[in-house]
């Protein structure tokens, strides 16, 4: 009774780390992927392989950046597009070899695989 019982909770607790680990895989927003599918098949055509290749490219990038990483990025990038004194200093170096430069790699990655 005893063994049973222990194998039970043994394969709960697996169970629970393999859902933690999905999540942390899965960590970005269904709305979050979704932008990213529209404005990627914005470039690349609105048809089914574009939708295909989309979406596999959003799927590589959060196998590799972490969604908060993901934020800051894209929100650098969004900033960048900004003129005037305060968003110079998003066109710095600094950001370009940290998140944005993480982001880029991935991006290339994602691009290799699924384009």
């Amino acid at each position: 009774m005893r063994v049973v019982l222990l194998t039970g909770l043994l394969g709960l607790a697996g169970a629970a780390e393999a859902q933690d680990a999905a999540a942390q895989l899965n960590d970005y927003p269904t709305s979050a992927r979704a932008e990213y599918v529209f404005a990627c098949m914005a470039v690349n055509g609105e048809n089914q392989q574009s939708l295909e290749q989309c979406s596999c490219s959003i799927d590589r990038i959060a196998s590799i950046l972490p969604y908060e990483a993901y934020v800051e990025a894209e929100t650098i990038l969004a900033l960048q597009q900004t003129s005037g004194e305060r968003a110079g200093m998003y066109r710095d170096n600094a950001f370009v070899r940290g998140p944005l430069a993480d982001l880029r790699r991935a991006q290339a990655e994602a691009e290799i695989l699924c384009f």
